[in-house]
């Protein structure tokens, strides 16, 4: 059990709809909450340990795992043991191969984002080489996913916490149009069979123009975006994976 909490928050405006859920949560919980600013992490002026929640954007919960010594996750958007459900073509380049993929026409348009866990730009579909130059002065030696555009009808996203699928949220779509579950399920299951899934995550799936069910991304559970999640269970994952991660804090 942590004996205090830390939620992000600027103290301008209300917060975020993520640590309003966790304010919701870790009170009913008992868990004394107090709130801090990007610059207090930065500056590491917190006391945090193995008895501390924290939770907050990626940038922050970043510099929280670097003052802890905790090895900050590598991303892993499209788990290798996940391909068969992707049901499109995904794959790396570096961002001066796509440019010059382009600039050849050997490549149509294509979704891209960067494969590193700074997002030095934001996911686009590219069409040509003058959508690549419209990034700017980005290194062009940048890892990138790359993936075959499809017809998304509906998109949700699925919270897993010690393998179970709590909830699901509809977040783009067409809401009258499901997921199979038993494609979510058989991915979920092979995900943890595979000893690569955090202990909680979100994985986002949606119904392709043809009714087939695929997978459209896999988020880390640390700094999770939430929808239409109940407070209650998006504070037990968000603090299983925090947990989870303290295990490898430095000695």
């Amino acid at each position: 059990m942590f004996a205090t909490a830390f939620l992000q928050y600027s103290g301008k405006g209300p917060m975020r709809h993520e640590e309003t859920l966790l304010e919701q949560g870790l009170t009913r919980r008992g868990i004394p909450v107090r709130y801090y600013t990007i610059k207090r992490i930065h500056r590491r002026q917190l006391a945090l340990g193995p008895d501390v929640f924290i939770a907050g954007d990626m940038d922050a919960m970043h510099g929280a795992m670097r003052q802890l010594g905790v090895p900050v996750p590598e991303p892993d958007d499209y788990p290798a043991v996940l391909t068969e459900f992707l049901r499109r073509k995904v794959w790396t380049a570096t961002l001066g191969e796509v440019e010059r993929a382009f600039d050849s026409g050997s490549i149509p348009a294509t979704f891209v984002k960067p494969a590193d866990r700074r997002k030095s730009f934001t996911g686009a579909v590219c069409y040509s080489e003058r959508d690549i130059a419209a990034f700017g002065n980005i290194s062009r030696r940048q890892r990138v996913w790359c993936s075959e555009l499809v017809d998304w009808v509906a998109e949700y996203r699925v919270y897993v916490t010690d393998q179970r699928v709590v909830s699901i949220d509809h977040y783009a779509g067409d809401p009258a149009i499901s997921l199979d579950l038993t494609v979510v399920q058989a991915a979920v299951t092979a995900y943890h069979r595979s000893g690569t899934a955090p202990s909680a995550y979100g994985i986002d799936f949606g119904v392709l123009a043809d009714g087939r069910t695929a997978l459209v991304e896999a988020n880390d559970g640390y700094a999770l975006g939430a929808y239409d999640i109940t407070a209650d269970l998006y504070t037990d994952l968000i603090m299983r994976r925090w947990s989870e991660l303290l295990i490898y804090m430095r000695a």
